[in-house]
């Protein structure tokens, strides 16, 4: 696994892709950063809720080349049939993008230092934010990785990707068209956005913790399975 976590996090910076995603990062978490700070208002979970909608599009970005890529220059059979375990492959993929997210957010602690300076921030709720966005991007980085793996067109995973980041973060403010009671509240359920938020707060919810792992867990299992079924096809 760690082969592979070594070789996918060079590529990221062997291309342009890697510096794009951790420039659009740092961007705009300052760009918001900037308007709190400008605005005397001390609180970090803002620009980590201001981030999602930057997620939204940075994450599916970030994963749609880890295996259709591999499709399209046919190095996947390589994969197959080298002495490593499919389920190494893919771990080795998903920690080598979780690495480059989180160096996205790693801006995110000089803005909570620069807080601390000037008022009582609490760092707390500075780590309970960075745990809460943590969960939520490893969700949809393993999402995304599942999605990779379905075609040989990165760009098509891409736009895979961020339609259901769409719906997922965004689940809450659609629910409220819902007329359907039960629809309405399983759609609020499943919503991304309203669970992170709870992190936001400062509140430790076990329950969306186990949530964001469980989907996490599952994808990945989804992505091992569909590559074992190419693997013998």
């Amino acid at each position: 696994m760690s082969a592979i976590f070594k070789r996918e996090l060079r590529a990221y910076f062997t291309s342009p892709l890697g510096y794009l995603v951790l420039a659009f990062f740092f961007f705009f978490s300052g760009l918001y950063f900037n308007l709190l700070f400008s605005n005397n208002y001390a609180m970090i979970s803002v620009v980590f809720s201001s981030m999602l909608i930057v997620v939204m599009f940075l994450v599916p970005i970030l994963t749609m080349r880890l295996f259709s890529d591999e499709r399209r220059q046919k190095t996947d059979q390589a994969l197959f049939t080298a002495p490593v375990r499919l389920r190494s492959v893919v771990l080795g993929k998903f920690w080598a993008a979780m690495a480059l997210f989180g160096l996205g957010f790693s801006a995110t602690l000089i803005f909570q230092v620069v807080l601390t300076f000037y008022s009582d921030a609490s760092w707390l709720l500075y780590l309970n934010n960075l745990l809460g966005i943590g969960l939520l991007g490893s969700s949809l980085i393993a999402i995304g990785i599942f999605l990779s793996s379905l075609t040989e067109s990165p760009a098509l995973a891409a736009i895979l990707g961020i339609l259901v980041s769409f719906l997922l973060i965004l689940a809450d403010g659609l629910a409220s068209m819902i007329s359907v009671s039960w629809l309405r509240t399983f759609v609020e359920q499943i919503s991304f956005s309203a669970r992170f938020n709870t992190f936001t707060t400062g509140v430790f919810d076990v329950s969306n913790v186990v949530y964001f792992l469980s989907i996490t867990a599952v994808f990945l299992f989804l992505t091992v399975r569909t590559l074992e079924k190419k693997r013998w096809a």
